[in-house]
């Protein structure tokens, strides 16, 4: 796999992580934040190799934690937040890099319809800054901010079950 002319595959173990670091940013279904760290902890926990200065670092996750709708409560720790609250500092995770792809799995299987959309719309805008997302999802209603999409059934190609929308094949 090449990507930006790099051959990932070639890159020795160290040098993929950090490729991965620097590159992808991941939305888990399942959130995989830190229990008994704040929400701002967690979301500047990708930064913790970088030698971004501190104050940047952190006006960096307030922006993302403000654009989720979590600004106020950067403090409180993650285990004392709703699922979906835990999903929201997830997404402003997995930006905080500003990486050039982001692997979403369900990334709103946990909120509710007004920030199901604030979600997607920051998602969307991502396409804006021209970044890649790539989202696993069951949710149909999904489809209408995506550019491309594909159907996979049993790990293959597979026709929609369902009327298509625009891009989807």
């Amino acid at each position: 796999m090449i990507v930006d002319d790099i051959e990932v595959y070639a890159l020795p173990s160290d040098k993929r992580a950090d490729f991965r670091r620097e590159y992808i940013g991941f939305i888990f279904q399942s959130f995989h934040l830190i229990p008994y760290l704040s929400v701002i902890e967690n979301v500047l926990l990708p930064l913790a190799p970088t030698s971004m200065i501190k104050r940047e670092q952190k006006a960096r996750a307030m922006d993302l934690l403000l654009k989720v709708g979590l600004d106020r409560k950067a403090g409180r720790l993650a285990d004392e937040m709703s699922a979906g609250e835990q999903q929201r500092a997830a997404i402003a995770r997995a930006l905080i890099n500003r990486p050039p792809i982001v692997l979403a799995d369900e990334p709103t299987g946990n909120l509710d319809t007004t920030t199901w959309i604030e979600v997607m719309q920051l998602l969307q805008s991502l396409y804006d800054e021209r970044r890649t997302v790539i989202m696993v999802t069951h949710n149909p209603e999904n489809l209408a901010f995506v550019n491309r999409c594909v159907y996979l059934r049993d790990g293959k190609l597979a026709e929609p079950e369902f009327a298509s929308p625009r891009g989807c094949r």
